[in-house]
């Protein structure tokens, strides 16, 4: 008797944008957890197919989906992971958790949020990268959702912050590559060797604060409450400026 060919369709995300809020807790507990990258995507793709490993049998793995039964080697389940390698890096396009208790967050990407906000929200960032203190990312949590106050946060809500702030430099980065640098994403996005100071990061706030008032300090409060798309967009462009006029005149 021949071997009957098994044929399985397991319908999984194709990318972070198409997560829920319950897939993005679910990702990010494994994530805070330290389970190995093969391990968040095997865990995931069964939690999101509906596949699930009842025991194993020898080499095998009896599985079940839907009402169906049948055996899985663990070479089968390794062949289905690369589906999921997009869990490897931070979203391309912002997107977070759409409430923690009864908190809304900005929009994801940061329009219509006033440019402080955005400084505020970096320099917890910065900082956090060079130190790692939990009180940082717990504070970028909470203006990120509004709260003037600490909101209670499970760890998985706050690498959740970590995340979504990451996702949203690196995608201002791509929006307005003159004046950000492009980002490089460690594998573990605990930031390198070369992390700024909190005396580097002040310079640069300031650094961009004079740059949209062109030195007229009563227009910094109207500056800081531009919307930070707007507020980017004008830096961008006299960074574009400034480096076309080094081309064009360049220092002997």
């Amino acid at each position: 008797m021949e071997n009957q060919e098994l044929k399985i369709d397991l319908a999984v995300p194709q990318g972070w944008h198409e997560l829920s809020d319950a897939q993005l807790r679910y990702a990010f507990e494994l994530i805070v957890k330290n389970y190995t990258s093969n391990e968040i995507k095997t865990l995931c793709l069964c939690r999101w197919s509906g596949l699930s490993v009842r025991h194993r049998h020898n080499r095998d793995f009896v599985c079940r989906l839907g009402k169906r039964t049948f055996r899985l080697t663990a070479l089968q389940i390794a062949e289905l992971l690369p589906a999921l390698d997009w869990l490897d890096n931070i979203p391309p396009q912002p997107v977070c958790i759409s409430r923690i208790g009864r908190h809304r967050p900005f929009a994801p990407d940061f329009a219509d949020v006033a440019f402080e906000k955005f400084i505020i929200c970096d320099n917890l960032y910065q900082g956090y990268l060079a130190t790692q203190r939990d009180d940082l990312l717990a504070q970028l949590a909470s203006i990120l959702y509004q709260s003037a106050t600490p909101i209670p946060l499970s760890p998985a809500e706050k690498i959740s912050a970590f995340y979504w702030f990451a996702s949203v430099k690196d995608h201002f980065a791509r929006l307005f590559p003159n004046f950000f640098q492009a980002a490089s994403q460690p594998d573990n996005l605990l930031g390198g060797d070369r992390l700024p100071t909190g005396a580097q990061i002040q310079q640069s706030v300031n650094a961009m604060i004079r740059a949209l008032t062109k030195g007229d300090i009563t227009k910094e409060r109207e500056i800081l409450a531009l919307d930070t798309h707007r507020a980017l967009t004008e830096l961008d462009a006299q960074a574009k400026e400034y480096k076309e006029f080094n081309a064009k005149f360049p220092k002997k």
